[in-house]
């Protein structure tokens, strides 16, 4: 398995405040309202439920029990909590929540790796502007997915991976050759960013056409696929115009006569 852990950030040239701090927010989030996943009914009531953003009505369910036919075991699902917004905006809400500390952790290490390269070339502004509307984007296709495979539209989602693929989209069209560090079993080795984004892209479309065919997993593949499709399109509008970076300065090169 490709494991992406860092990329080239030699040509950085500003601070990415807002990376860190979308970064810092997502754990704030997890830990304080969440309660490292205990809150149960703050993730249900902020979460992107598909059936109240198709009918904007904010739906309240009772719990359920239900059985795992593999186990044997019995659990407890909660019902649909009351949302003190409008259901639209759980669009964004949902994009800062998270189901567990494995899901926050790889989101938050792909962000990392990936974002600050956009937010150099785009600017702060643009680059959180560019997060938001992919992240939208992200979870609109989960949506209608939804709808189109007739999957349990009362099914909440929620993470930041819609929004972190689309930065991986306009990473992907910007810096297709950009050197990615990637672990591979025991060894760390160097690859282009089209191979490690071309692979993880592919892996999402395989696993999408599977949950068409019933194979669920628990994750909101078309998200992923509607995100990474929203940044490859999307990148080269937000990059227009956005200040060109510094040029690098010349080299010099340092040496004794002998």
């Amino acid at each position: 398995m490709l494991f992406p852990i860092s990329d080239d950030n030699s040509d950085r040239h500003i601070t990415p405040y807002i990376t860190w701090g979308l970064i810092a927010l997502n754990v704030f989030v997890f830990a304080f309202f969440q309660g490292f996943g205990a809150n149960i009914g703050f993730t249900y009531a902020f979460s992107t439920v598909p059936a109240e953003i198709l009918t904007n009505k904010d739906l309240i369910t009772d719990g359920q029990l239900i059985r795992d036919m593999a186990s044997g075991q019995t659990y407890q699902v909660p019902g649909l909590q009351p949302t003190p917004i409008p259901v639209y905006l759980t669009l964004i809400t949902s994009m800062f929540m998270h189901g567990g500390i494995a899901h926050l952790a790889g989101n938050m290490l792909y962000l990392w790796i990936f974002g600050d390269n956009l937010e150099n070339r785009l600017g702060h502004g643009r680059y959180l502007l560019f997060y938001l509307l992919t992240g939208v984007i992200a979870s609109l296709s989960h949506v209608f997915f939804t709808l189109f495979a007739g999957a349990d539209p009362l099914v909440p989602s929620l993470g930041a991976s819609g929004a972190i693929s689309g930065i991986m989209g306009g990473y992907l069209l910007l810096y297709p050759t950009r050197r990615v560090n990637a672990l591979i079993g025991w060894f760390i080795i160097a690859i282009p960013s089209w191979v490690a984004l071309g692979l993880w892209i592919g892996l999402q479309l395989i696993s999408g056409f599977g949950s068409i065919a019933g194979q669920q997993d628990g994750v909101a593949y078309a998200a992923h696929i509607g995100g990474f499709a929203a940044g490859f399109l999307l990148i080269k509008i937000f990059a227009a115009g956005a200040p060109a970076p510094p040029p690098k300065p010349p080299q010099k090169f340092i040496y004794r006569r002998r």
